[in-house]
Order: C-alpha cells, then sequence, then structure tokens
C-alpha cells in the first residue's frame, strides 16, 4: 500500500487532509530519514493498521533496516512513556514526580541511527498522544542539537496530517446514525 494509495481512499469531506498528505510527500524540508522516519513512527502511532501499512510502504526503499526500526520503536517506546509521564504531569500527587519510572527504554539512548532523528520522531509521537511533558523532554533535546525551530513544528505537522487521515478513514467507515422519525 502507498499514500497515493490512501489517498484514493480518503471521502470527499477530507479533501483537505488529501492535499496536507500531498504536501508531505512532496516535502523536502527535511532529510530522507527524518521524512520516512516521521511517516512510519506517526504512521504506527495513529493505531490505524490501513495508515501505517501505507507509510510503511511509502518508506519502503528510503529507508536503512536499522532506520525503520527505530522509527517503529519511537511509536512503541512513546506509546509507553507518553501514558506515564502524562499521568504524572496530570496527577494531582507530587509524589509522583519523585518516584523512579522504573521503565525500561534503553532504546532512547541507542536508537541506531542519529539520535536527533530519533528524538524527532520521538517527538511527533508525543504531540500525536498528547503528552506535554515528553514533548517539553524531546524539544529540549532537540534544540540542544541545534535542530530548528521550523524542523520541529514541520514533525508536528506530519503527525497532525496522519493522525487526521486515520480520522477521515475512520469516519468514512463508521456507521451513520438514522434520526428516529
Amino acid at each position: 500500500m502507498s499514500i497515493a494509495s490512501l489517498r484514493a481512499r480518503l471521502p470527499g469531506f477530507a479533501k483537505d487532509v488529501s492535499l496536507n498528505l500531498s504536501s508531505l510527500v512532496e516535502d523536502d524540508t527535511l532529510t530522507a530519514q527524518q521524512k520516512y522516519g516521521l511517516l512510519v513512527a506517526c504512521g504506527h502511532a495513529t493505531r490505524n493498521p490501513e495508515v501505517a501499512a501505507a507509510m510503511e510502504g511509502e518508506a519502503a526503499g528510503h529507508l536503512t533496516p536499522a532506520a525503520l526500526d527505530a522509527a517503529r520503536a519511537a511509536a512503541t517506546i512513546m506509546a509507553m512513556n507518553n501514558v506515564y509521564y502524562r499521568f504524572v504531569h496530570l496527577a494531582s500527587n507530587a509524589e509522583y514526580r519523585t518516584m523512579p519510572a522504573r521503565l525500561r527504554m534503553s532504546v532512547i539512548g541507542k536508537p541506531g541511527v542519529d539520535k536527533a532523528d530519533f528524538e524527532l520522531w520521538s517527538l511527533a509521537v508525543s504531540a500525536l498522544n498528547g503528552c506535554g511533558m515528553c514533548i517539553d523532554s524531546h524539544e529540549k533535546v532537540l534544540r540542544e542539537a541545534d535542530v530548528s525551530s521550523a524542523t520541529i513544528q514541520t514533525a508536528v505537522r506530519y503527525a497532525a496530517v496522519i493522525q487526521s487521515v486515520a480520522m477521515a478513514l475512520e469516519v468514512a467507515g463508521a456507521p451513520v446514525a438514522v434520526a428516529a422519525e
């Protein structure tokens, strides 16, 4: 599956989403590894198998096996971290902030690809999952690595567009309620 086939499945009410998805494919502001890693990580983070398959299909031939695994790892590890750290951030009981997470996350330290690229993918997935604490943490690491605000904003735009594709497909497939007469 490819992004072109995914776009063909988007309903008419999602024209803007389709056009935004097309603009991601044409985007040349990121490196190939950043771009295709974002597609894969965010595609999996939507939890929509069709979107994930299309993003992986688009990335085929553009990512090394190590980069593909790292993008998948970013989606996977952030699925865990975003739940945990969002809880720590939102819980009224401050004691949780002093407790060790006791979660294994060594892939963040040794992702198998450029650390800044992995952090960019992790930030985008964290934005998609709505974890402010993780967003701040990854953004700080990216800024320390001299990644520009424009690149960071672009990564979050990828997350937003890919999430909206998954939503459009879900809405199009949802049963329509019939009003009682």
